[in-house]
């Protein structure tokens, strides 16, 4: 890893993992334990904000530079040259948190017991920054998790289609990102690092419906930029055949200030009318959304959605 790049990601509070991981407290952790306000992701799929390990196996690899992307971009890889052993990542990466998590101990906002708890993680979000695909020992990463009782999230930019394929065990939800309705738009605001991406993308979107997972689409927009092309979105969508489907709005914050502006943000109400008439091409339904993230869950059966594992 690039020294200057390792400082910079060190002065935003990251905590660098062995050769290639990394850990950072996500918001919504730091809201729960301060002021009991939890993430979307407790609102639709029932996960402990607090007890949630925001991670990643490839802090520096990527297959894309999106201009929306928040994270620091200083991607120089698009493979891994060395590999670390999962059980190493899984068990430095929980202590990392512990380390980030010391402060709040004496915090008198935060509940003690809450802190405890926060100190033994029930879920991992593979999802940080860069590609998780990329490291080719995922699946044993997963393994271990759920090994100790961990439910994970994965979520890729499905420019990897083969390594979702083979992939074994799968993740307890799997997100792919689908943030352009075609091509065009794809080269243009996702910025490919590799060749043939969206034809990739397309070769995971195919493939989706054969995984034995849940399964979500996330439509990440941009306003001027994706927002719209209601029936692109919707032939997507039918091809992948997802469990759910998030269409969320770009929210203009960390370095993607340096390429887009305010004007990108969509409101929240954009999001839902864009869902709204999604849904009615597509025969899903809002389910729930959060106002505060600019975000909904579209789906068939709102009972299908609290995560049991």
């Amino acid at each position: 890893m690039n020294p200057e790049f390792r400082k910079t990601l060190e002065k935003q509070h990251y905590r660098i993992v062995g050769e290639h991981s990394g850990v950072k407290l996500c918001h919504w952790l730091k809201e729960t334990l301060i002021r009991g306000r939890t993430c979307y992701k407790n609102t639709f799929y029932g996960i402990d904000s607090h007890r949630c390990l925001q991670m990643t196996p490839t802090i520096d690899q990527c297959t894309q530079s999106c201009l929306f992307c928040w994270r620091v971009q200083g991607f120089t890889e698009t493979y891994l040259r060395s590999v670390d052993d999962p059980e190493f990542i899984l068990e430095e990466s929980i202590k990392a948190q512990r380390v980030l998590l010391t402060g709040f101990k004496g915090d008198p906002r935060v509940k003690r017991e809450m802190w405890e708890e926060a100190q033994e993680p029930k879920h991992v979000a593979i999802s940080l920054t860069g590609e998780p695909t990329l490291y080719q020992r995922l699946g044993e990463f997963i393994e271990a998790a759920h090994k100790r009782g961990m439910s994970t999230f994965v979520v890729t930019n499905g420019t990897t289609p083969k390594v979702l394929e083979n992939l074994d065990p799968l993740p307890t939800q799997l997100y792919v990102t689908v943030a352009s309705p075609n091509e065009e738009i794809y080269r243009k605001l996702e910025v490919p690092l590799v060749p043939n991406g969206w034809e990739n993308i397309m070769k995971t979107l195919e493939l989706l419906p054969s995984l034995d997972t849940r399964k979500v689409i996330r439509h990440t927009l941009v306003k001027d930029w994706n927002l719209g092309w209601i029936d692109d979105y919707a032939k997507l969508d039918n091809i992948a055949s997802p469990n759910f489907i998030e269409p969320k709005g770009y929210v203009f914050v960390g370095a993607s200030r340096e390429r887009m502006t305010l004007a990108n943000m969509p409101s929240h109400d954009e999001i839902r009318e864009f869902a709204a008439a999604l849904g009615q091409k597509i025969g899903y339904r809002i389910l729930r959304e959060r106002r505060d993230s600019r975000v909904l869950v579209m789906g068939h059966d709102e009972k299908e959605l609290k995560l049991e594992f």
